[in-house]
Parts: structure tokens; C-alpha cells; sequence
């Protein structure tokens, strides 16, 4: 009788998902701050851009934790694939179709758009299956794969490392890992140097100087996370996550470095964050603990809506962007209080989607597909 392999869920790096909700918050912000400073050289977070890079390495970190010693005792890619979708699929529907009502009814009212229904019910469902639009079908004119929810580009990054991994990359020695890994490093250091505007900036399109960006940024950040597992090199430090949590705002908010003449400065430094910062955060963040008490409370928290904030986050900032345009002339005080309304709206909408929502789809959804029935137990 055939029977679906259940694996219990392993402990939790505490800190490492308090550190992925520090770099969502980051993000968040950095996407509220675009809307008044578009011009990226002058951003006040500068560099925000980069917290998807780290979620990258989070990611090939927790992915090697979680699943480079199933494969020996019974995992196989269908199973690997049932567990992925089961934990990021849910959030990307709600993402989608809460992008699309304020689409219809709240951010692009401010502007006067009008759309086809036909296209944005396509756009809606394609959402939801994860499939990207190609540039001539974006309905709100900004270039994006997924223009009722932007975010979702690094999502479809994360399913094609994830892809990758569970078919070809999880075989690998770590010889063979970290000869891709450097291969990869390489092609990042050289894009980041000769780009022409210094800046990995981007990805979110479909088209090839898009996905050029966004494969380059996913290649290194992802599988060198899951070398820096293999090689299991934890770093100790008392006070990890606070440590971890300044250098992320520190490295995330540095200026524009270099002029325009010198553009390479600035993407040399954003190679050598990814290449060797961020991963000695992720390091330091492994071999650190938190002791029962507010700390434990503040990164279990972070890390809850870590995931939700950065997949719900943006259709609200449309909003803002579109309130922002409309009434340009508002006070200056009008302006922070909305801005500072849609950051904590954020965090509540994440933390309702949660509770609400995201746990309770992937519990059923656990029992359905991941957890051997009695019947099949008792027979087994």
C-alpha cells in the first residue's frame, strides 16, 4: 500500500527567524521611503534592496537544516514539493487576492485606472498559481511579474531554488557544492562591478536583463546558505540577536557608495555584504541562543509574521503610493502619519493573516497530504 513518509518537524533556529522578520520590517520600510525618494542613489534605507538576498541565505540555511538527512530515510521530491507548497503557497494566495481587491476598490482608485475585467481576473489567478506575466500583460504599467503583488518575484526565485535543490543541487558533496557555489560568487562579484548602475537592484520582471538580476542574485545567496549548513561553522556570541539585528539595519541603511563615474564601488560592496556579511550574521545567528523570556518572545513573534509581512506588505504601500500622488500638496505631517499607519497596518494585517488564516490552511493541509492516516498506520 503506498503511503505518504511523515517526517516530524525539527527545533526551530529562534534566532534566525527573528532575524528574517528584522530584515521583513526593513523592507517594509524601505518600500514606504521609495515612495517619496524614487530615485534609489538617494534612498534613506539605501540598500533595502538587499534583505531579499538575505531571506535567500536564510533560506538555503534552513532548507539544508531541515531536509539534507530525509533524502537517506525516504523523502522524495513529490514529498519535498508537497512540504514547500504546503508552507509558502497558502500565504501567496492571500497575498494575490488582497492585492487584487485594493486593486479594485482602494490604490488604484487614487489614480483613476481602469481595467479590463477579464485581464485583472487573469492576473489574479496566475497570481495565485505562482505564474509570472510577461511585461505586454502587467495591468498596472510598472514592469512586474506579479502586479497585484509585487514581492512575489522573489517567491518565484525561492520555488526555482527550492526546484533546483530537491532535484540535482541536495546531491551534491560539499566539494561539488562549494565549486558552485564559488562559480556563483564569481558571476555575482562580476554583474555587481560591470552593471550600469552598480546596483542589484531588480528581478522582478520577465525579461532577460530581469532574470539575469534575479537569477545571479538567487544562485550564490541560496546554495551558499546551504553550504555555510553543511559546513556547520556557528559562530558564538553573547547577544546574537541583537548583534545580528543591528549589523542587518546597519549594512542594509549604508549610503550609496562611489559616484556615477564609479558606479562598481557601490556594487562591490553590495557582492561582498551577500558574499561574506550576510553569511557571517546567519552564522552568528545559528550559534547564538535566547534565553525563556522577552527576547525568546520578540523572535518568535518576528519570526511568525516575517513570511506573512513581506507577502502582504506591498498592496498597501500601493495604496500609499497611490494616496501619496493624489494628494501631493498634503502637510508633511499627513504624510508620516499615513506612512506610519501602513507600517503597523502591516504588521497587524500579517498577524491576522497568521493566526487567522496561514496556520490553520497548513494544519488541514498537513493532515491531508503529510500525515499517515490510522487506518494506513495500523496496517503498516
Amino acid at each position: 500500500m503506498a503511503q505518504t513518509t511523515y517526517f516530524a518537524s525539527k527545533p526551530r533556529y529562534a534566532i534566525l527567524d527573528g532575524l528574517r522578520g528584522v530584515a521583513a520590517l526593513m523592507v517594509v520600510a524601505f518600500h514606504l521611503f521609495e515612495t517619496y525618494i524614487p530615485v534609489l542613489h538617494t534612498q534613506v534605507i539605501n540598500h533595502g534592496y538587499l534583505a531579499v538576498d538575505f531571506f535567500f541565505i536564510l533560506s538555503g540555511f534552513v532548507i539544508g537544516y531541515a531536509y539534507d538527512d530525509r533524502w537517506a530515510k525516504g523523502m522524495t521530491v513529490g514529498n519535498f514539493f508537497k512540504r514547500r507548497l504546503i508552507r509558502l503557497q497558502p500565504m501567496v494566495i492571500a497575498g494575490t487576492i488582497f492585492g487584487t481587491l485594493l486593486f479594485l476598490f482602494g490604490a488604484e482608485a487614487f489614480r483613476g485606472m481602469t481595467m479590463s475585467w477579464w485581464k485583472i481576473l487573469l492576473t489574479a489567478i496566475l497570481g495565485c498559481c505562482m505564474i509570472p506575466l510577461i511585461p505586454g500583460l502587467d495591468i498596472r504599467g510598472w514592469q512586474e511579474m506579479y502586479p497585484l503583488n509585487g514581492p512575489q518575484w522573489s517567491l518565484f526565485l525561492e520555488y526555482i531554488g527550492n526546484i533546483l535543490y530537491a532535484t540535482i543541487i541536495h546531491k551534491f558533496s560539499k566539494k561539488w557544492l562549494s565549486v558552485f557555489v564559488g562559480i556563483a560568487a564569481a558571476i555575482l562579484i562580476e554583474y555587481a562591478v560591470t552593471c550600469p548602475m552598480g546596483s542589484l537592484a531588480g528581478g522582478w520582471s520577465l525579461n532577460w536583463p530581469q532574470l539575469r538580476i534575479g537569477f545571479t542574485r538567487l544562485l550564490f545567496p541560496f546554495f551558499g546558505g546551504l553550504l555555510l549548513y553543511r559546513f556547520n561553522k556557528l559562530i558564538h556570541v553573547k547577544h546574537a540577536f541583537l548583534w545580528c539585528s543591528l549589523l542587518i539595519i546597519l549594512f542594509l541603511s549604508v549610503p550609496r557608495l562611489g559616484s556615477f563615474q564609479n558606479h562598481w564601488i557601490n556594487g562591490l560592496y553590495e557582492a561582498l555584504v551577500i558574499i561574506f556579511v550576510f553569511p557571517v550574521i546567519v552564522s552568528m545567528g545559528a550559534g547564538g541562543e535566547t534565553k525563556p523570556g522577552i527576547s525568546t518572545k520578540i523572535c518568535n513573534f518576528l519570526g511568525e509574521i516575517s513570511y506573512p509581512i513581506y507577502i502582504t506588505h506591498y498592496p498597501l504601500v500601493y495604496a500609499q503610493n497611490a494616496w501619496a500622488s493624489a494628494h501631493n500638496d498634503a502637510p508633511v505631517g499627513a504624510h508620516i502619519f499615513v506612512s506610519v499607519s501602513v507600517f503597523i497596518l502591516s504588521m497587524a494585517l500579517a498577524y491576522a493573516c497568521l493566526k487567522l488564516y496561514d496556520l490553520p490552511v497548513r494544519e488541514k493541509l498537513k493532515e491531508k497530504f503529510l500525515v499517515k492516516p490510522k487506518a494506513q498506520e495500523q496496517a503498516a
